[in-house]
């Protein structure tokens, strides 16, 4: 039988992972294990300066104090048996799209993320919305996906990010990841002891529709299907760097 795991970054209690959860079922038995709260932005952190905790729910839900690449690294190395370890890992759905570079920030793509990593195939899921979830056409979406991953596979190394526009869908591209033209917008407040904080969020100054994107995928009504890469090397820029001929010369290293 196909074992499937399931974290996101919303939290155990969010709808679009219960969503997922239901959908998936019908694809084979599914294991849940997400952050005991919500942990959006968490990117591809792992939690090193204090302990973390498991709360075993039933026999197929858990719950852990930390980020989704704790969720996944302690899934596969501590909470699953041997003999019941996953196939294949899917993260979400996240509430709101995860385009361009805002997958490097978001803690459903590090879940799959760090899935590959660890040797299993993984696809994050994010349905690009502000507000009146409905997961039903993205939870049915990612049966089809994870049944083409199981049955096709994926090159090593490669996880899929997959978004999925609210509305009328006309359809499925194979997308290269966008970039997002946005500035961080900073709110500074008062707290009731008179100390300042502060509120990090951002503005949209125009959106990037070039053809082939994320963006411009659900910008037209389709899903967005990224390919990613757990390596980070650039390797266009490869020989650009080595033609730098005096980067590791005595003089150059003497002078830094």
């Amino acid at each position: 039988m196909t074992r499937i795991l399931l974290t996101n970054d919303d939290g155990i209690q969010s709808d679009g992972l219960i969503k997922l959860e239901q959908a998936l079922r019908e694809v084979g038995d599914v294991y849940v294990v997400a952050p005991a709260s919500e942990m959006s932005g968490a990117s591809h952190s792992l939690t090193l300066a204090r302990p973390l905790r498991i709360r075993q729910l039933d026999e197929r839900h858990w719950t852990v104090d930390g980020t989704p690449t704790d969720c996944v690294t302690l899934a596969l190395n501590k909470i699953l048996p041997v003999e019941e370890h996953p196939h294949i890992c899917a993260s979400g759905i996240n509430h709101g799209g995860n385009l361009g570079d805002d997958a490097t920030y978001s803690g459903t793509v590090a879940g799959a993320l760090e899935a590959t990593i660890l040797g299993v195939q993984g696809l994050a899921f994010s349905l690009v919305a502000r507000d009146n979830f409905n997961f039903s056409e993205a939870a049915n979406f990612a049966v089809l996906a994870v049944r083409k991953v199981l049955a096709e596979g994926l090159p090593e190394g490669t996880l899929l990010n997959i978004n999925i526009p609210r509305g009328e869908i006309k359809g499925a591209l194979v997308t290269r990841q966008g970039i997002k033209n946005a500035r961080p917008v900073i709110s500074e407040h008062i707290d009731p002891r008179g100390k300042p904080y502060f509120w990090i969020g951002e503005e949209y100054f125009r959106s990037n529709s070039a053809d082939g994107t994320d963006y411009n995928a659900i910008e037209r009504g389709y899903i967005s299907v990224t390919p990613l890469k757990s390596d980070m090397t650039d390797h266009q820029a490869l020989a650009a760097i080595e033609s730098w001929n005096d980067i590791s010369t005595p003089e150059l290293l003497q002078k830094s």
